[in-house]
């Protein structure tokens, strides 16, 4: 658990909803803001470490909600926007933005964009190790224990877990599968997949139930 706050402030509500399932999987704590009323309402009783803040809200614009942040709070703030001119985000730079996202975006990269922030500001420390389900994987060493215990993974089983616990929750397709851990180039047949995860089911032994299939589609690893 990161125990870390975050502040959604977006009047489009679901987007709120699908911004605050996801990254709630990846276990951050999410409030919800439809207005910059609500926004300042929280942000005075609540301590957050984020902000991904909407630039055009029903009451108020998001430059204005940054720049009253800004004179007493050094929160970093992720302003979203449907607006993608390189002036717009110059301006929102110069206010104290720390990044910009321009609608629509993938939630990975959401993801991604929130992490880097929290590490620059030293929010989120860091870990090149994970641990889900009693299995810990150590990306700097390409290592993986259960229990304490290593596991002999070869080097396409380790990337298929490593793929797996990075999308931890999502149903992925094989032909997902493959292009992220056999390369876009590969032009192997879908059942590889269906062979590794085999494989990797009978290592991970008693928490093979981890990796669930999704018929007719493909795998997901899922929380114990």
């Amino acid at each position: 658990m990161y125990n870390i706050n975050i502040l959604l402030v977006e009047d489009d509500p679901r987007l709120r909803e699908i911004v605050s399932k996801y990254l709630g999987n990846e276990d951050f704590i999410i409030k919800e803001a439809a207005s910059g009323k609500e926004a300042f309402e929280l942000l005075e009783y609540e301590e957050f470490h984020l902000i991904l803040l909407d630039v055009m809200l029903p009451d108020t614009d998001g430059w204005s909600i940054l720049r009253k942040i800004r004179t007493d709070k050094t929160i970093p703030v992720i302003m979203l926007t449907a607006r993608s001119e390189e002036q717009d985000k110059l301006f929102g730079f110069e206010l104290g933005a720390d990044d910009y996202i321009t609608k629509p975006f993938s939630m990975r990269l959401l993801l991604a964009r929130v992490k880097a922030v929290l590490k620059r500001n030293q929010v989120l420390s860091v870990n090149n190790e994970v641990t889900i389900n009693g299995i810990t994987l150590n990306k700097d060493y390409r290592q993986v224990f259960i229990d304490g215990e290593k596991l002999d993974l070869s080097p396409i089983e380790y990337s298929l877990l490593l793929y797996f616990i990075d999308n931890l929750n999502l149903a992925l397709s094989r032909n997902q599968i493959l292009d992220a851990v056999w390369g876009y180039d590969y032009f192997g047949d879908e059942r590889t997949v269906d062979t590794h995860v085999k494989r990797l089911r009978k290592k991970l032994m008693s928490k093979s139930h981890c990796i669930e299939t999704v018929r007719g589609h493909g795998y997901r690893m899922v929380r114990e």
